[in-house]
């Protein structure tokens, strides 16, 4: 007999799974459903909904639904004097509580530049750790060719972002989260990407 796969819940332990998990996201179009995207199991049921502007009216939050359309995330990008200042711009998560914000998830540096001239990763930092170690995972590769990857600090992968030749890969994706790794972690790390790299969140 194996060993236990240990469970890294982020936002949940009921979002973690002992075996790899392969996630299929689709773009929800603007005009008729306000944009956002759904992210299916291999048997085609919805598991996760984001929300941007096109349905909250709000440029720079997201929300992330569970499948039956419970809000666990809430995800917004920071302003302020300090933040225009800032090389970065941040992105900060809650989870929801009774439909509001509450304890604070993780945050999401993305540099100011475009991705595309920088070639830098993207760092998030989990908010139970605080910073003290700068940053806890990192996004590297390209997200609008749909070839990037989540890692931990330790190089560990997380979850591998990848789209088939044939699909139209902007449109539908797919997502591979390894063993014991927080989907809706992941699935709230593609929706702040979907959105700086303006795509179905936007406006």
């Amino acid at each position: 007999m194996g060993g236990s796969t240990n469970l890294m819940p982020i936002v949940s332990k009921i979002f973690c799974s002992p075996l790899q998990v392969v996630l299929f996201v689709r773009k929800r179009p603007q005009l008729i459903s306000g944009g956002g995207f759904v992210v299916m199991d291999v048997n085609q049921r919805v598991v996760f909904r984001v929300e941007g502007c096109g349905i909250l009216g709000v440029n720079g939050e997201l929300i992330v639904r569970d499948g039956d359309g419970t809000a666990v995330l809430f995800i917004r990008k920071k302003g302020g004097v300090v933040q225009a200042l800032s090389i970065h711009n941040w992105w900060r998560s809650y989870l929801m509580d009774y439909g509001a914000p509450s304890k604070p998830v993780f945050s999401l540096q993305e540099p100011k530049l475009p991705l595309a001239m920088i070639n830098a990763p993207i760092r998030i930092t989990l908010e139970s750790k605080g910073r003290k170690n700068n940053w806890d995972f990192e996004v590297i590769g390209s997200f609008t060719d749909r070839a990037c990857t989540v890692k931990d600090r330790k190089g560990n992968i997380l979850a591998q972002v990848g789209a088939r030749e044939m699909m139209a890969k902007k449109e539908f994706y797919h997502v591979v989260v390894q063993p014991g790794y927080d989907q809706a972690f992941v699935v709230g790390v593609l929706a702040i990407l979907d959105n700086v790299n303006r795509e179905s969140t936007r406006c």
